[in-house]
């Protein structure tokens, strides 16, 4: 299939003049053939410069839940910041926000709102440290909470030998210019291993504030948590008198109205939601239990933040709940998202192509491996990510969009015929390859 992406290379070229490496955040540079421009967005579809139509899978990694430029979103952001775009004050749809999630979202008895989920993450470590006295987090290898440095450490490596111990794993950096000390914030353990997070909190829970974890690993293979895997992780919380934190950055309204503790029927302590939450608009929230969020609320846990709550992201958010309580669309994604794995399945069996298929619908990770499922960081070594690249990238020349580490989202915009044409395209991808 024939498809120019010249004039995207083009305005490439000329960004890199000004920006560094032509993008203003890193994963963007590992589109098919390089970073490409767009135009605009409806519903399942994304247009480029060159004209290029797609039916987007990725929706811009995860939060455009409601597909591309929901009119009703819009509609409540324009109307709103006709009003005013920032206050540096307290407005009424804030309220409205906090009192629908406080419905909602079983861990939500106080909150506060912020920009993004890294952001967000940190907030609720210092929350954990304060009323705890203790310093450290305990998180798992390639759960992804954000950009920042100390937790920058774990959710990458060379190769799985590397790595090392599943007790006392080897931690790698993932990026240069971290903060040295960074590393000894966090004690990281091979996920979905609940009789070792028993040993070790057993041997270190003097050290421990909380407990921090994707309740389904999305960046990585997307992994369902075990059977009583995050009940564990609660009991042993609850054992010690540290946190139990989730970062529903991805699964947060795209499982169910309440998350993935809802969905899963564990709360945490406290959570951070983002991403679906405001329909690509820049907000997330630290939601928690009263008894953790009053060291905030009484101000000895500084959060702040000149752009929190400001007018357009929390209509945004507030419309985007609005709709997904009144469509209730979760049977639906839920059926899409299981065709679609099915029938990527299928293809790969016609085909006799070892491509795995996992996940839970409304998200779901595709690999090329022999391994009949993958159920930890460490499994994803045993993957052909090169094979891989290349399924992505002739998905992308046929003009459907997906993540580049083989993640697909759907959304309430996508139709039936859309997971059916899906479905034709990446058996012709297989056969080709």
């Amino acid at each position: 299939m024939e498809i120019s992406y010249s004039k995207s290379n083009e305005m490439l070229q000329r960004a890199k003049k000004v920006l560094a490496s032509g993008v203003s955040s890193e994963f963007r540079k590992y589109n098919h053939p390089h970073a490409i421009f767009y135009t605009h967005g409806a519903g399942s579809r994304i247009y480029d410069v060159d004209g290029n139509e797609y039916l987007d899978f990725t929706l811009s990694q995860g939060p455009l839940i409601l597909g591309h430029s929901h009119p009703e979103v819009l509609k409540a952001v324009h109307t709103y910041t006709d009003l005013g775009q920032i206050f540096a004050g307290q407005h009424i749809k804030e309220i409205e926000l906090a009192e629908k999630l406080n419905q909602l979202i079983p861990s939500a008895a106080l909150m506060r709102f912020c920009l993004d989920g890294s952001e967000a993450v940190h907030t609720a470590f210092r929350i954990a440290r304060a009323k705890t006295g203790k310093q450290k987090f305990l998180r798992f290898e390639g759960h992804y909470h954000g950009w920042l440095d100390n937790v920058c450490w774990g959710n990458s490596a060379p190769s799985a030998e590397a790595l090392e111990s599943r007790e006392n794993p080897v931690v790698f950096p993932w990026s240069e210019g971290l903060s040295l000390n960074s590393k000894d914030d966090s004690i990281v353990l091979p996920w979905n291993d609940l009789d070792l997070v028993k040993k070790i909190l057993a041997e270190k829970h003097k050290d421990i504030a909380a407990i921090i974890t994707e309740p389904v690993m999305c960046n990585n293979g997307c992994i369902p948590p075990k059977e009583g895997f995050l009940q564990g992780l609660r009991g042993l919380a609850d054992q010690y008198g540290i946190a139990l934190i989730f970062d529903e950055v991805i699964t947060g309204f795209r499982l169910g109205l309440g998350g993935a503790q809802s969905y899963f029927g564990v709360t945490p302590d406290v959570s951070i939601f983002a991403k679906a939450m405001g329909s690509g608009y820049p907000i997330s929230a630290i939601v928690g239990k009263r008894e953790w969020m009053e060291g905030v609320e009484q101000g000895k846990v500084i959060h702040a933040g000149t752009m929190n709550s400001c007018n357009p992201t929390v209509a945004a958010a507030l419309a985007t709940i609005h709709v997904l309580e009144r469509e209730n669309p979760y049977e639906r994604m839920f059926y899409l998202g299981r065709k679609l794995m099915d029938g990527i399945r299928q293809a790969a069996e016609k085909y006799n192509q070892n491509l795995l298929v996992q996940g839970l619908g409304p998200m779901f990770n595709v690999s090329f491996t022999d391994l009949d499922s993958i159920g930890d960081f460490r499994d994803t070594f045993q993957t052909d990510k090169a094979k891989l690249g290349r399924f992505v990238a002739a998905l992308h020349n046929r003009k459907i969009r997906v993540i580049g580490r083989g993640l697909w989202y759907i959304s309430t915009a996508h139709k039936e015929e859309d997971v059916d044409y899906a479905i034709g395209q990446v058996e012709e991808v297989l056969r080709d390859l």
